[in-house]
C-alpha cells in the first residue's frame, strides 16, 4: 500500500471505512448470480429482482423507506426512484442483463427527471451501472458521471468499488457524488476544447510556435487550423 493511500485510509471518517468495507464484501457474492443472468439471457424481471438486491445489500438502501418503484411520471413509470425523506433525488432505469444500454435508453430517464425536476439519472442491466447528472434549461444539459461495468474483468475489483462507493445511500445522501460530476464536467472533452481554444491559450501557442520554427501564425488562422486538425468538429464548435 502506498503512503498516499495509506494516508487516505487514516484520514477517511468511520462511516466511509465501514461503507467501502462492505461494498467491497457484498459485490463478491453477486458476480456468480450476475454472471448467470446474463449466460441464460434472464428476462427483464429477473435483472430487476438481481437490481433490487444491488441497491439494499451492496449499496445499502432500505427498500421501504429509501426506494420507490413504478414511479408514475406522466402516465409513464420510472422502474425505481431514490428518495431521501419523502423526496425523489434520483431515477433508476432497468434494462435487461444482455441489452447494451443506449442513448435511447437515456433519453426515456431524461424525460422522467425533467417532468419531476430530479437531477440525477441511472440506467442499469445489473451489470453495467451509468450515472448521469441533469441540468434544467434550454437546451437541457446531462453530463455522464460514473460508468461502471461489474462484469467487466480488464477492471479491478477495488477500482469497481471505488466508482460505485459514490452510489451507496452513505455517499449519496452526503452528495460527493457531486464533487466528482464538478471534477468530470470540468474535464470534459468539450470544454478542454474550449480551453484550447480560449485567446489566452491561443497566444501562449503563437509565442510557442515563433521560438520553435520562427513562423508568426495569426490567432484566428491557429484557431482554425486547431479546430480542423487537431479537435473532432463536433467538439471545436
Amino acid at each position: 500500500m502506498s503512503e498516499t493511500t495509506t494516508s487516505k485510509a487514516r484520514t477517511a471518517p468511520k462511516w466511509e471505512l465501514e461503507t467501502r468495507d462492505r461494498l467491497k464484501q457484498s459485490l463478491r457474492k453477486f458476480t456468480r448470480p450476475l454472471a448467470d443472468l446474463v449466460a441464460r439471457d434472464a428476462n427483464e424481471g429477473d435483472t430487476r429482482l438481481l437490481v433490487t438486491d444491488v441497491l439494499c445489500d451492496v449499496l445499502g438502501y432500505d427498500k421501504y423507506s429509501d426506494l420507490t418503484t413504478e414511479y408514475a411520471v406522466k402516465g409513464e413509470f420510472a422502474d425505481y426512484g431514490i428518495r431521501f425523506e419523502h423526496q425523489v433525488v434520483a431515477f433508476i432505469e432497468v434494462k435487461r442483463c444482455t441489452t447494451t444500454l443506449t442513448l435511447r435508453h437515456l433519453r426515456q430517464v431524461e424525460m422522467y427527471a425533467v417532468n419531476e425536476g430530479v437531477e440525477w439519472l441511472i440506467l442499469t442491466n445489473g451489470g453495467a451501472w451509468q450515472v448521469y447528472h441533469l441540468q434544467p434549461g434550454l437546451p437541457v444539459t446531462i453530463d455522464q458521471v460514473l460508468d461502471v461495468n461489474l462484469l467487466d474483468e480488464t477492471v479491478s475489483p477495488s477500482k469497481k468499488a471505488d466508482s460505485l462507493f459514490y452510489l451507496t445511500r452513505e455517499s449519496f445522501k452526503r452528495r460527493q457524488i457531486e464533487e466528482v460530476w464538478k471534477a468530470s464536467a470540468a474535464t470534459a472533452p468539450d470544454k478542454l476544447a474550449q480551453v484550447m481554444l480560449s485567446e489566452s491559450v491561443l497566444a501562449e501557442a503563437r509565442k510557442e510556435l515563433r521560438r520553435q520554427s520562427g513562423q508568426i501564425v495569426d490567432a484566428a488562422d491557429l484557431g482554425r487550423m486547431i479546430r480542423e486538425s487537431v479537435l473532432r468538429p463536433e467538439l471545436a464548435k
